[in-house]
């Protein structure tokens, strides 16, 4: 059986007087790609930033790795080996590409493992290797995805959290970084959680998949069987 590297059992959080999760379970297995879906306001960010330790939960718990993180300072939880690649991309627009880069490492203490990690983020996104002296800002958003993505890469993370990393982003740039992802999962048994709009580039990434709606997890299942769902099918690829 394969084992799990998070998980969450009844975690709830709230904003104030806005309930955002109301007892969600959910697991990640090591290795393994996971969807997270479901429309604006559903508490799929909200999920994520639970995990990184961004937003508390209320109740409920979080496992990683066989420990308890819901309690952890953010700093720790990334020393884990959890690293997030926010919504909206969030480079630090006036550092250069290097600098953002360099942040992403600014847990680690093995400077040999980082310049090797560096090396690899720049092939998998050989476009940086030639801005890095340039302002993160000065990116297109495609580039600036890919920023992001190679400085949560630089922490050397087990558990990947992405956030709607299609956003915003031309088709071809789109499908480079879900090639992008695929790799790195293929080549590092690197665990995944993505939050992500487009049904069909989950779908064809994860191979399970939790819908949320108003904060509560209404389906679960293997992607494959979930793209044959009713409820998918109509609510979110349009068929």
């Amino acid at each position: 059986m394969p084992e799990k590297l998070l998980t969450l059992s009844q975690v709830s959080a709230s904003y104030g007087r806005i309930q955002a999760l109301s007892g969600v379970s959910l697991a990640v297995e090591k290795g393994a790609i996971v969807a997270l879906l479901g429309a604006n306001g559903a508490g799929k960010t909200t999920t994520l930033n639970v995990i990184s330790r961004l937003v508390p939960a209320t109740s409920g718990q979080v496992m990683y790795d066989g420990r308890a993180i819901e309690r952890r300072p953010c700093h720790a939880v990334v020393r884990a080996g959890i690293a997030q690649v926010p919504e909206g991309r969030e480079v630090f627009r006036d550092m250069s590409v290097r600098e953002n880069l360099d942040l992403g490492a600014h847990v680690r203490r093995d400077r040999a493992g980082v310049h090797r990690d560096l090396d690899q983020a720049l092939t998998y996104f050989p476009l940086l290797k030639e801005r890095l002296r340039q302002k993160a800002g000065t990116l297109s958003g495609g580039e600036q995805q890919m920023l992001a993505m190679a400085r949560a890469l630089m922490s050397r993370p087990r558990l990947l959290l992405c956030d709607e990393p299609s956003l915003g982003l031309a088709p071809l740039v789109v499908r480079g970084v879900f090639d992008v992802l695929r790799q790195i999962n293929a080549e590092d048994g690197m665990a995944m959680l993505i939050v992500e709009q487009n049904a069909e580039l989950a779908l064809d990434l994860a191979s399970q998949v939790y819908l949320l709606e108003v904060g509560e997890v209404v389906s679960s299942g293997a992607a494959e069987e979930l793209r044959h769902s009713d409820t998918i099918r109509r609510a979110y690829l349009g068929y």
